[in-house]
């Protein structure tokens, strides 16, 4: 039967049918294999029996008409989406990786038996869906996709204008440039369908046991991903699978594990290579983490070549671990640190940046996207500029490598580093990429095993790199898992990641910047998925407790950044910065606590 809907309680512009589409589910509910039979119709005092129930926290379609079918309406017509997803992702229902872990409304991921439940939000996910090669629509003689789509792009019946955020300009916030109202938000990136399957963030989710940790009694809200990232059971199992199956020290062994170690090693390194577009294995060096990177390239390379009256270019947006080594080495050598300034909108300035190069200049520094700030910097133009001048460059990608695709010969950086925990991998690890002639050119910096080709009471031969930079016994098990972590990003793909926290960070800022006592600080044209900010009268301690009371995890501090911080005139932020598995869902949580503290915060 066709169920009528009153002219009062007519849906908005933009609505597909009602109608139509109730017609839709009861034929494919009633045909699916398993259905309940036939209730009475009007049992228990005349209020019909529910067949297929919202899960907790769903909301009902327009107007309260039962459940709002997802994937159903143009961006921004209703509600904004609940999970940012690309327009080549929406409609699939393949997950992009199969889940590791089950998923958490205990429905097996390869069969559906009872209908599924539906979110009420636009861009959620149906939970328990089939994947799409097994069961189709057209299995129960329904109509496929293609006319579902048809459907659905029949013009709605009445004209009302949707109502939707935009900015200034009156376009979407979320379409083409993203342009919020103060204007941060740059170009999404495109993904790449060819190389990538959809991106679905409920399987991914599926793939992190953390996220369904609780905390204060609520499920965990992640949002410290600058300070370290979650793991995915890949990672974890593969680190496992290690310490179970090929534990042992590599190299100059004839024993079966020790093949095994070093092969799971070398192979590791191999990804790496790869992930960042190295030209050899030989240029990549395993060490602790960006921190030590650093540390390291300053020790020897920095010791070799930096002499009294040098100059070392850093910019204002550095982290600490980018500007104490420098420190430390000008203070031993009598060299100076120039400081790159940045705007009021935290990117740094090209112009002022060539007024400092000179033929003094030995190293630039530069991070490629802020922690403090999530300012993208412009590091092939930074690292020309320095190679015009006659200096080396080096790119911290502590915090670049997990949102961004990374080409070091297209940077043509002569250093690039980076930690494994801020790319889903394992803590106490991390990869100085260097170009080959100058690690032969750079002396050791630890001495002991491992590095040595041959040693007598007289003098040392050491190996050539990268052994020549990893002294003693390395991180093994943890290079490997960092492998492992690469390879599920990759799998993923890159370009994926980057679109969808891109709309994650824009939906976030759309609705954290208008409330009343915010200051976001860090509003460049290119920025990663950071948002850092202050709210009047309160310290940032309390916001970030009050945060973590409803399970919502941030940064708050002054993020080993203090020289940009105080560039704006604060001491500490909190620090909110998104990752690939998070969740509209999740900054509604978030808002909502801030706009709660807003609402009765001290004048």
């Amino acid at each position: 039967m066709t169920i009528q809907t009153p002219t009062s309680e007519r849906p908005p512009a933009g609505l597909p049918d009602l109608a139509a589409l109730n017609q839709l589910a009861g034929a494919f509910f009633a045909a699916l294999p398993g259905s309940p039979p036939s209730l009475p119709a009007t049992p228990l005092g005349g209020v019909p029996a529910p067949v297929n129930v919202l899960p907790g926290g769903s909301s009902l379609g327009p107007l309260g008409q039962g459940p709002q079918l997802p994937g159903t309406l143009a961006p921004g017509a209703n509600l904004a989406p609940t999970s940012p997803q690309s327009v080549l992702s929406l409609g699939a229902s393949t997950p992009s990786l199969v889940p590791h872990s089950t998923a958490p409304n205990g429905l097996p991921d390869h069969a559906a038996i009872v209908p599924p439940a539906l979110d009420g939000r636009v861009g959620t996910q149906a939970l328990g869906v089939p994947p799409s090669d097994r069961v189709t629509a057209q299995s129960f003689g329904l109509p496929g996709a293609e006319d579902l789509r048809e459907l659905l792009a029949t013009p709605p019946r009445h004209s009302a204008a949707p109502s939707t955020p935009t900015d200034r300009a009156g376009a979407f916030y979320f379409t083409q440039g993203l342009h919020t109202p103060q204007g941060f938000a740059t170009q999404a990136p495109q993904a790449d369908a060819a190389r990538h399957p959809p991106f679905d963030v409920n399987a991914v989710r599926r793939d992190f046991p953390i996220l369904q940790e609780r905390v204060n009694g609520r499920q965990l809200v992640w949002f410290d991903n600058a300070a370290t990232t979650q793991k995915p059971q890949s990672v974890i199992d593969r680190v496992s699978y290690f310490y179970e199956h090929e534990n042992s020290n590599i190299h100059r062994a004839a024993h079966a594990l020790a093949a095994r170690a070093t092969d799971a090693y070398e192979s590791a390194r191999e990804k790496v290579r790869a992930f960042l577009g190295a030209s050899s294995v030989e240029e990549i060096i395993f060490v602790r983490g960006a921190t030590e990177a650093i540390n390291l390239v300053a020790k020897t390379w920095g010791a070799k070549h930096v002499g009294a009256g040098d100059e070392i270019i850093v910019s204002h947006l550095e982290h600490h671990a980018n500007i104490v080594p420098w420190q430390q080495l000008a203070a031993e050598k009598g060299a100076v640190i120039r400081v790159i300034p940045v705007d009021d909108s935290g990117q740094v300035r090209l112009d002022e940046y060539q007024k400092l190069l000179n033929s003094r200049t030995k190293l630039v520094a530069v991070t490629q996207v802020s922690n403090a700030l999530g300012t993208v910097v412009p590091v092939q133009e930074i690292v020309a500029l320095a190679h015009r001048a006659g200096a080396k460059a080096l790119v911290d990608g502590a915090q670049s490598v997990s949102h961004l695709r990374v080409n070091v010969q297209a940077i043509d950086a002569d250093f690039f580093v980076f930690s494994g925990h801020k790319v889903f991998g394992p803590t106490g690890i991390g990869v100085v990429y260097g170009k080959r002639e100058l690690l032969d050119d750079m002396p050791p910096w630890q001495g002991g095993g491992n590095m040595i080709a041959d040693v007598t009471f007289e003098r040392t031969v050491f190996q050539p790199p990268p052994n020549k930079f990893e002294a003693g016994t390395g991180n093994i098990a943890d290079a490997v898992g960092l492998g492992a972590a690469i390879d599920y990003v990759q799998r993923i793909g890159l370009e994926n990641i980057a679109r969808y926290e891109h709309d994650l960070l824009a939906y976030a800022t759309h609705h954290l910047q208008p409330i009343p006592g915010v200051r976001l600080i860090g509003t460049a044209q290119e920025k990663a998925s950071v948002l850092s900010f202050v709210l009047q009268g309160y310290t940032t301690e309390e916001v970030g407790q009050a945060l973590n009371e409803e399970g919502i995890a941030v940064r708050s501090g002054h993020h080993c950044a203090q020289p940009i911080l105080r560039r704006f005139g604060v001491e500490a932020t909190v620090r909110p910065s998104l990752a690939f598995y998070n969740t509209c869902e999740e900054v509604d949580r978030f808002i909502a606590v801030v706009r709660r503290l807003s609402s009765g915060r001290r004048r």
